[in-house]
């Protein structure tokens, strides 16, 4: 039977995973088996981190619009009914930048909205 050389590959493959733990400490930083893990555990919370990121960014928007809607005598719930009754098609992004940036425009729109 011919022996199978693994030198280059596992070589490569090493030397990639130690790459990606380029500033981790200590041994998870140097050792293969721990810097594998470690890696593996950094690419996990990664993925989860760009959910909660939307996530979180979503609260924020609902909260400065809930605030923005409260000084025109509203609440959150109550514009986003009136504004999807009227057909305004705003989505929570830019309604939210309306109301931090631009104020009158804002309040053009929730004047329309109610009337």
């Amino acid at each position: 039977m011919v022996r199978v050389k693994r030198g280059n590959v596992a070589r490569t493959r090493r030397k990639k995973i130690l790459k990606f733990a380029k500033g981790f400490k200590g041994a998870h930083s140097r050792l293969f088996r721990t810097a594998n893990g470690q890696v593996m555990k950094a690419l996990t919370y990664s993925y989860v981190g760009r959910k909660r990121r939307k996530q979180s960014f979503k609260k924020l928007w609902i909260c400065r619009l809930n605030a923005a809607a409260r000084n025109q005598g509203l609440t959150y719930s109550r514009l986003r009914h009136l504004l999807k009754k009227s057909s305004i098609k705003l989505n929570l992004k830019m309604l939210t930048q309306l109301s931090v940036f631009d104020e009158k425009t804002f309040n053009y729109i929730v004047s329309e909205v109610r009337s």
